[in-house]
């Protein structure tokens, strides 16, 4: 993911312009598909500003530079908005950043951000620009709205239902953390990876809600909250509280509960399965006070 940019101004400004004896419109498939590296299908490397080395994109730039193998004090991510020269993939001409070669006129990305100096022939990710988030991404403008208070671009679909947690999408997955390829963390703001956000307003990796569901981890690791609809669960705990007695000596023993959903804190009977709250009828809560003598009692919704 790169960001979210209007692009219409970058790629068609030069379909009427001729390079000897070929139109445009030729050039723009001479070498499709035929050179980039494995984050992006394009027509041009990259020179860094930051050390003057030449890269198929940041992503390969990044991966060298911050590899276990690279002087720890040498480490960097590259700068990329300032990048300022590219190199043709045909010709081998260096040149400023623009989307047809100055020298044999191939069109080095098919999607072209001249703010972002992001090159890309896969349209089919439907990348656009977000002035907002400063950055390009993908899945077409259309489809998205940026959130102020959250920092990033949510789908239309969340637009009237999600919960704004300031700057939720600038830190990093609270999961994983993103350190598997660099030795810094990556923000889910710059993630190459799917994101997804959780109905408290929290985000994280797709990919690692799905490893903790399959580990039954149902509650937020941030807040706690539940992440789905749990209510099948409590009428199952419902019933096995109702066929599970406590002895006659806990019988009467009251403690105090947190409510991890709603927030609500109470007083009910003390039961070793899980405590319900009263307020939203959750068994996503904690024991506060109360209870046997060194017992303990943790959220349910784990």
């Amino acid at each position: 993911m790169e960001g979210l940019y209007e692009t219409k101004s970058y790629t068609t400004e030069l379909k009427s312009v001729e390079f000897g004896n070929h139109q445009n419109g030729s050039l723009m498939e001479t070498g499709l598909g035929n050179y980039g590296c494995s984050h992006y299908r394009r027509r041009c490397k990259i020179r860094a500003p930051c050390c003057n080395e030449v890269f198929c994109c940041r992503h390969c730039h990044n991966e060298s530079k911050n590899s276990p193998e690279s002087n720890p004090l040498k480490q960097h991510d590259i700068p990329r908005h300032e990048v300022e020269k590219v190199i043709c993939s045909l010709c081998d001409t260096e040149q400023d950043v623009q989307q047809y070669c100055i020298n044999c006129g191939v069109c080095m990305g098919e999607y072209f951000c001249g703010k972002c100096k992001f090159f890309d022939d896969d349209v089919s990710k439907n990348q656009y620009h977000c002035v907002e988030c400063g950055i390009c991404r993908t899945g077409g403008k259309e489809n998205f709205y940026h959130c102020n208070k959250c920092g990033c671009c949510y789908s239309n679909l969340m637009r009237e239902v999600h919960r704004c947690i300031e700057k939720a999408m600038h830190h990093d997955c609270p999961i994983c953390f993103e350190v598997h390829i660099f030795l810094i963390l990556q923000f889910l703001f710059d993630t190459m990876k799917d994101v997804t956000v959780l109905p408290c307003g929290h985000t994280m990796h797709l990919g690692c809600l799905r490893e903790m569901e399959e580990h039954y981890r149902y509650s937020c690791p941030v807040c706690s909250k539940s992440i789905c609809d749990m209510s099948k669960l409590w009428r199952k705990l419902d019933k096995e509280i109702a066929s599970t007695p406590m002895p006659a000596v806990y019988q009467n023993k009251m403690v105090w509960i947190l409510c991890n959903d709603c927030g609500a804190t109470s007083n009910v009977q003390f039961h070793i399965v899980a405590h319900k709250c009263p307020s939203c009828e959750s068994y996503n809560t904690r024991q506060t006070r109360g209870g046997p003598v060194g017992g303990s009692c943790s959220e349910v919704v784990r």
